[in-house]
């Protein structure tokens, strides 16, 4: 039926779909031909995905002069969108040791474009509540399915005092429009150079650090300290920020306990709830990094002890 649609939108009879890459959603996309140029069908049914807000934001973030796809043609009461092809190069493909002096710099441009040039007004606010549900899938989905070691009772308060310690942080930082899923799968290398933004229909009005620490804690390539450190405050300047680098380095470190617990907690939740193969195998890489960053912060050492335990470990 998506193939019928975007053919009635080009004036053709039919037209050939090509599958192209997914994600963790419902939506599926597809590549089509007209002519020399090739265009991307988005399929998100409407009964499970509400893409009003892909919509919105993707001119949001055009109007501020970034380069999300231009959105041709979209009937929301089908699901059905006709969109700018950015082409298939991941930044997950090409961002490495050698290759992140030259590409990291334009994602901070990106980045830096997003928290002072995207309207945010209207959209959904990160608050207290949101981010606690998001934390709260680490000791559902992971402890207790994935690994069958609930917390036990003299345990929740350990785990209520980091919760409370991570939202405070996030709420005292600058708030702007967050992408919420900025990282090196939703960032395509365009033919010009740019980096072309996809998966962009989650975001909210949110904490500062929230799509920093969303680029550079990474699903396929882990940084050393001292370089996520210069990142850091290299964004700091950037804004020209008013705090002190080490209060900024410590809201990008909590945001980033808070997101990574999220995504141990989701990956389970995709496994046992969804039947979504493959992203157990990517939750050590993020284990790893909550007992990294937990290293600096005595303050949490219960937590990271807890995390130390055998039966708790990926």
């Amino acid at each position: 039926m998506a193939a019928a649609w975007a053919a009635s939108k080009l004036g053709k009879a039919r037209l050939e779909l090509e599958p192209v890459s997914g994600d963790a959603s419902f939506r599926r996309y597809f590549r089509i031909r007209d002519g020399s140029r090739s265009l991307i069908v988005m399929d998100a049914p409407p009964d499970k995905e509400d893409s009003t807000p892909f919509v919105d934001i993707a001119q949001r973030l055009r109007s501020a002069g970034l380069h999300a796809p231009r959105v041709f043609h979209f009937n929301l009461r089908r699901g059905f969108g006709l969109l700018e092809d950015l082409g298939d190069t991941l930044y997950r493909d090409i961002l490495s040791p050698d290759s992140v002096d030259d590409l990291m710099p334009g994602l901070l441009n990106a980045l830096q474009t997003m928290a002072q040039k995207v309207d945010p007004e209207g959209l959904p606010r990160y608050h207290s509540l949101k981010l606690q549900q998001e934390l709260a899938l680490f000791p559902d989905w992971y402890l207790r399915v994935h690994r069958q070691r609930p917390l036990t009772p003299m345990e929740w308060p350990t785990w209520n005092h980091l919760c409370s310690a991570l939202i405070r942080s996030a709420n005292e930082q600058p708030h702007v429009f967050v992408h919420r899923d900025f990282h090196s799968c939703n960032l395509l290398r365009t033919a010009e150079g740019e980096a072309g933004i996809i998966d962009f229909q989650d975001g909210v009005f949110g904490p500062l650090s929230y799509d920093l620490v969303s680029l550079l804690w990474d699903r396929y390539i882990t940084w050393p300290r001292e370089q996520l450190e210069q990142w850091m405050m290299s964004f700091h300047s950037r804004l020209a920020l008013d705090c002190e680098p080490r209060t900024w380095i410590r809201w990008c470190d909590l945001m980033g306990l808070q997101r990574n617990l999220k995504i141990v907690g989701i990956f389970a939740r995709l496994r046992y709830r969804d039947g979504k193969e493959g992203y157990l195998e990517m939750i050590p890489r993020f284990y790893d990094y909550l007992l990294n960053a937990l290293q600096s912060y005595p303050e949490f050492g219960e937590f990271r002890q807890l995390l130390e335990q055998p039966e708790c470990a990926p």
